[in-house]
């Protein structure tokens, strides 16, 4: 399955790997070799702490490089002021612990849970894309569990390029 991103997304995706490129792979590869003068190898934790970190930065270079190549950059939609879409901001009642949150509707790349920030691919998201202000809506976890929320507001929100992805 393919990655479906907003041309802000892809963009942010880039400005990372310049990022990582042109500031942070000098700065890693600097930190190995001061380390790697240092002495033996083989008890140099610090040389292995920073050749571990300038792993870190090719591996995420490579992941975004790999998300990009593969990414179906999609157009958002603009839907009725009642409708939930892509980057609005919804306030949903949680039946089952009596509960309101509001949550915002985002790509998986800037998923962020704890900060409210729900994919359009969890099961939640893709149960209220779509639905309107005053439905109350069945979230199918998996096979063995679910719960019902009902949508009390909702703000139409837009591709903020302030959320950073993760």
């Amino acid at each position: 399955m393919k990655d479906e991103l907003t041309a802000v997304d892809i963009k942010k995706m880039k400005e990372e790997i310049e990022y990582r490129q042109a500031v942070l792979t000098p700065k890693f590869k600097e930190e190995v070799a001061r380390t790697r003068a240092l002495g033996d190898l083989s008890e140099n934790d610090e040389y292995r702490s920073a050749k571990r970190e300038l792993n870190r930065n090719y591996s995420r270079i490579r992941y975004l490089k790999a998300m990009i190549e593969t990414a179906v950059v999609i157009e958002i939609e603009e839907t009725d002021e009642d409708t939930v879409a892509l980057f609005d901001h919804v306030t949903i009642w949680y039946e089952d612990d009596e509960e309101e949150r509001t949550i915002t509707i985002v790509t998986t790349l800037r998923n962020d849970v704890l900060n409210g920030l729900i994919s359009k691919e969890s099961p939640l998201g893709k149960a209220l894309l779509g639905r309107r202000v005053g439905e109350r809506i069945k979230i199918d976890v998996n096979e063995n569990y679910s719960y019902y929320v009902e949508i009390r507001d909702l703000e139409k929100g837009a591709d903020d390029a302030s959320l950073s992805i993760n």
